[in-house]
Protein backbone atom coordinates (compact mmCIF):
# COMPACT_ATOMS: atom_id res chain seq x y z
CA UNK A 1 0.00 0.00 0.00
CA UNK A 2 1.61 2.96 -0.73
CA UNK A 3 0.61 5.92 1.12
CA UNK A 4 -0.86 9.55 0.52
CA UNK A 5 1.18 12.67 1.72
CA UNK A 6 1.34 16.25 0.96
CA UNK A 7 3.45 17.17 -2.20
CA UNK A 8 3.01 20.79 -2.22
CA UNK A 9 1.21 23.64 0.27
CA UNK A 10 0.33 26.64 -0.32
CA UNK A 11 -0.93 29.02 2.11
CA UNK A 12 -4.64 30.66 1.78
CA UNK A 13 -4.68 32.64 4.53
CA UNK A 14 -7.04 32.72 7.82
CA UNK A 15 -5.95 29.02 8.33
CA UNK A 16 -6.64 27.95 5.29
CA UNK A 17 -4.27 25.81 3.30
CA UNK A 18 -4.05 24.44 -0.35
CA UNK A 19 -2.41 20.92 -0.73
CA UNK A 20 -0.82 19.13 -3.60
CA UNK A 21 -1.17 15.39 -2.84
CA UNK A 22 1.09 12.36 -3.90
CA UNK A 23 -1.78 10.76 -5.83
CA UNK A 24 -2.78 14.40 -8.06
CA UNK A 25 -4.98 15.39 -5.84
CA UNK A 26 -5.59 19.41 -4.63
CA UNK A 27 -7.61 19.41 -1.66
CA UNK A 28 -8.13 22.79 0.78
CA UNK A 29 -8.39 22.51 4.61
CA UNK A 30 -9.27 24.54 7.63
CA UNK A 31 -6.33 23.77 10.20
CA UNK A 32 -7.58 26.25 12.50
CA UNK A 33 -8.84 23.61 14.76
CA UNK A 34 -5.61 21.69 14.29
CA UNK A 35 -2.85 24.38 15.47
CA UNK A 36 -3.59 23.67 19.32
CA UNK A 37 -1.12 23.77 21.99
CA UNK A 38 1.75 25.95 23.03
CA UNK A 39 4.11 25.12 19.77
CA UNK A 40 1.53 26.53 18.04
CA UNK A 41 0.83 29.76 19.87
CA UNK A 42 3.09 32.59 17.58
CA UNK A 43 1.18 30.46 14.74
CA UNK A 44 -1.98 31.06 15.48
CA UNK A 45 -1.40 34.66 16.62
CA UNK A 46 0.89 35.62 13.53
CA UNK A 47 -0.82 35.01 9.94
CA UNK A 48 2.71 35.80 8.92
CA UNK A 49 4.24 33.11 10.89
CA UNK A 50 1.31 30.84 9.69
CA UNK A 51 2.19 31.48 5.83
CA UNK A 52 5.82 30.21 6.63
CA UNK A 53 4.13 26.82 6.28
CA UNK A 54 6.07 24.52 4.00
CA UNK A 55 6.46 20.49 3.03
CA UNK A 56 9.37 18.17 4.45
CA UNK A 57 9.17 14.72 4.19
CA UNK A 58 5.15 14.96 3.45
CA UNK A 59 4.44 16.68 6.67
CA UNK A 60 3.28 20.25 7.05
CA UNK A 61 5.95 22.01 9.32
CA UNK A 62 6.82 25.98 9.98
CA UNK A 63 10.28 26.98 11.58
CA UNK A 64 9.89 27.01 14.87
CA UNK A 65 10.01 23.24 14.84
CA UNK A 66 5.71 22.96 14.83
CA UNK A 67 4.51 19.86 12.95
CA UNK A 68 0.74 18.47 11.60
CA UNK A 69 0.43 14.95 10.94
CA UNK A 70 -0.11 14.31 7.27
CA UNK A 71 -2.86 12.14 7.69
CA UNK A 72 -4.60 14.29 10.17
CA UNK A 73 -4.56 17.36 7.71
CA UNK A 74 -5.40 14.85 4.97
CA UNK A 75 -7.89 12.76 6.34
CA UNK A 76 -9.52 14.01 9.62
CA UNK A 77 -7.50 10.60 11.06
CA UNK A 78 -5.93 7.77 9.75
CA UNK A 79 -7.27 7.41 5.80
CA UNK A 80 -10.42 5.47 5.27
CA UNK A 81 -9.48 1.62 4.23
CA UNK A 82 -10.72 2.24 0.95
CA UNK A 83 -9.35 5.17 0.13
CA UNK A 84 -5.90 3.92 0.99
CA UNK A 85 -7.09 0.98 -0.76
CA UNK A 86 -7.20 3.28 -3.93
CA UNK A 87 -3.94 5.01 -3.50
CA UNK A 88 -1.77 1.86 -3.61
Amino acid sequence: MKLVRIREARPLGNYRIELTLTDGRVVERDLGPMLAGPVFTEIRNDDARFMEVRVEGGTLIWPNGADLCPDVVIWGGLPPVDAAADAA
